[in-house]
């Protein structure tokens, strides 16, 4: 009774063993089903590729020769290694655009409120009135003229410094001012008598005393 006991029990053990042995071998059979299905898709696209691009190479008139395709296959393999630090180059490129693109969006927004800026204050507009003057300067000049405007552009630069001084600027509109005053078309004419009497006045004292002084600091700085 025991041993057909033991015999029952070795029975069942073999069976479930069987149904795994069974079971994976069914599930191989699936995957190499599987891989058969793939492998003969894979080769009717192949197929079609392989003969849409014969015949569009030969529309084109473009040969093919199988050792520089091998070749190129090789020099491919070869440098696998290269491509992928490329790739890696690549991705890092992109990386850094990510973390770039927003401060560049600012930069840009920023520019582009500073241009806006410039045009309401009339910066562009003042440009374009300027480069036809600039034009005209350079057009009416001669090319020794041009030399000499470089060659003295310092000593031009400094008169307009010392023109823009707050003295003299102020000297200058009183000047100004006084000739604008005038009426040049009612001067009375002036006798020499009369020219002595009007040279004893304080007036005309402290004009020829400028006068004087002036020019003999200009003949000073001449000198």
């Amino acid at each position: 009774m025991m041993d057909e006991q033991a015999i029952n029990k070795r029975l069942d053990a073999l069976e479930a063993k069987i149904d795994i042995v069974l079971d994976y071998v069914n599930r191989q059979r699936l995957t190499t089903q599987g891989l058969d299905d793939l492998t003969g898709d894979l080769a009717i696209i192949g197929k079609d590729f392989y003969d849409t691009a014969v015949e569009e190479l030969d529309k084109r008139q473009v040969q093919i020769n199988p050792e520089e395709v091998t070749e190129l296959l090789i020099a491919f393999l070869r440098n696998i290694k290269n491509f992928r630090e490329v790739m890696n180059i690549f991705e890092m490129a992109f990386d850094l655009a990510k973390e770039v693109g927003p401060i560049f969006n600012e930069t840009i927004i920023d520019v582009t409120k500073k241009l806006a800026e410039f045009e309401d204050k009339g910066y562009f507009e003042f440009i374009k009135n300027v480069v036809p003057i600039i034009d005209k300067i350079v057009t009416g000049l001669k090319p020794q003229e041009l030399k000499d405007l470089a060659d003295n552009i310092m000593l031009i630069i400094n008169t307009v410094k010392d023109l823009t001084q707050p003295e003299m600027l102020k000297s200058i509109d009183n000047a100004i001012h006084v000739y604008s005053s005038i009426e040049t078309k009612d001067i009375q004419p002036y006798s020499v008598w009369k020219v002595m009497r009007e040279i004893n006045t304080p007036e005309m004292k402290k004009a020829l005393g400028f006068g004087v002084t002036f020019m003999k600091n200009l003949s000073k700085n001449m000198n």
